[in-house]
């Protein structure tokens, strides 16, 4: 289960509460400048068995203080650390993973293979958080698993906020043996009140199931997507006015 920035810590410790009695083993914390080493520690103090890590969505800079950020953190058991600076700085992610005994996770910055092998070379970072739509669909994802498991590396799935298509999509690639982290498959009533797939995603004790059936191994639920669409297009026409500006 992956939580954001609460508007105060209390808030934060409820909520971790409420997925920790839903049965999730583990809870990833968002942090930023400011709202990071305080409230992992109130979280690591009510929780200390619990397996936490964090994602900064490269929000901090490459500098001392951000330094001083990640050695307090490291303190604290945490799985990972994900993405602390931006997508494209790999040299800052292998100096820090090299000061730290934290894993650091790379997110962001891997949207291709070529990324994800200069992570290996360079260092710069000792688990993959592979998401399906930020590399491009299940056939380019599952040769990072590949890679990744060539290299010695452990991935986990990210999820984003995807409906019931998107998810069981990441509910099949997280059964790769690759994926020996907890995955973003959380159940669908976590975001949506009704899902576009029947059944729904659904986690049992915070484990999700994989389906054995065909396909993604869900009905898409057609007529509810066409009831709650607010515009729709048509592709053919498109398809032509395209192809015309494309001649000139």
């Amino acid at each position: 289960m992956s939580l954001g920035i609460e508007p105060s810590i209390d808030d934060l410790l409820a909520q971790v509460e409420v997925q920790r009695a839903a049965g999730y083993p583990r809870v990833k914390l968002k942090i930023a400048p400011g709202w990071d080493v305080e409230p992992v520690r109130a979280v690591r103090a009510a929780h200390p068995d619990l397996d936490l890590h964090v994602d900064a969505n490269g929000a901090y800079p490459d500098d001392a203080d951000s330094a001083a950020v990640f050695a307090r953190l490291d303190g604290e058991g945490l799985t990972m650390i994900e993405q602390p600076f931006g997508p494209r700085e790999l040299v800052a992610h292998a100096a820090l993973q090299a000061r730290i005994g934290t894993d650091v996770c790379l997110d962001e910055s891997v949207v291709a293979l070529g990324d994800l092998r200069s992570m290996i070379r360079l260092g710069a970072g000792r688990v993959l958080n592979i998401k399906v739509s930020r590399m491009g669909g299940l056939s380019v994802a599952r040769a990072a698993h590949d890679i990744a498991v060539d290299a010695g590396i452990p991935v986990w799935c990210g999820g984003m906020h995807e409906f019931g298509v998107g998810r069981a999509a990441n509910v099949a690639i997280s059964s790769l043996p690759g994926f020996l982290l907890p995955s973003d498959v959380s159940g669908s009533d976590k975001y949506y009140a009704a899902d576009i797939v029947d059944p729904p995603v659904r986690a049992e004790s915070g484990r999700v199931s994989v389906p054995q059936g065909p396909g993604i191994g869900h009905e898409v639920l057609v007529e509810r997507i066409e009831r709650e669409s607010s515009r729709t297009f048509d592709t053919a026409a498109t398809h032509v006015h395209g192809s015309a500006l494309a001649r000139g």
